[in-house]
Parts: C-alpha cells; sequence; structure tokens
C-alpha cells in the first residue's frame, strides 16, 4: 500500500496549480483517495479511523465515481484504475464487522 498525498495537502497546492477536477469532485461528494489502489489499501490503512475509512469508500460506491457505460465499476479520484463496485461494497461490509467488534469490547 502506498499513500502518496493527503486530501489536505492536496488542497495546499501551489496557486499555479489549480485542481479544478478535485474542486468540482468534492463539491460531488466525493472523497479522494489519493495512493490507494483498491478498497482494501483504505480498510487497512492504520492512519485512518473508521468513520474516515467509510467517507472514502461511500464516495468509491457513489454513483458519482461510476465509470462511464460501465455501471458495475467504480473509479475514485486519486485511483489508478477503476475497481469493480462488489469489491469496494465488501470493504465497507468488512468495516461494519469491525466497528461491531469494537463496540462489543468491554470499555
Amino acid at each position: 500500500m502506498m499513500r502518496l498525498a493527503t486530501t489536505e495537502q492536496i488542497f495546499d497546492l501551489p496557486s499555479g496549480h489549480e485542481p479544478c477536477s478535485l474542486r468540482t469532485a468534492i463539491a460531488r461528494g466525493v472523497r479522494p483517495a489519493v495512493g490507494f489502489q483498491d478498497p482494501d489499501d483504505v480498510v487497512k490503512d492504520p492512519h485512518l479511523s473508521l468513520c474516515e475509512k467509510r467517507e472514502i469508500l461511500s464516495s468509491w460506491a457513489s454513483d458519482a465515481s461510476a465509470v462511464q457505460d460501465e455501471p458495475r465499476l467504480r473509479w475514485l479520484l486519486g485511483t489508478v484504475e477503476p475497481v469493480p463496485l462488489t469489491e469496494v461494497l465488501a470493504a465497507l461490509r468488512r468495516l461494519d464487522a469491525m466497528e461491531a467488534r469494537c463496540q462489543k469490547r468491554p470499555h
């Protein structure tokens, strides 16, 4: 797994580098996944909270990330290539299971 940049780092680009497509995507509710190659990379990232992981995966699963004429594929801004929607949904289910285990633990 390789993380190239965080969302915050992308926003801090010098003024000569206008990330118009990023702003447009974020306005549509897409959270970039720069550096992640597949949904499992998001689930395994130790630097993200469960909420952040869910935000990224939910953006990946959304219709805003659908590949034109390929409704079963999702291509999230910042990823190298599209992935099957089933992989994204499976990753979200793994997060649900992780969250359920955390809630069962005594505090």
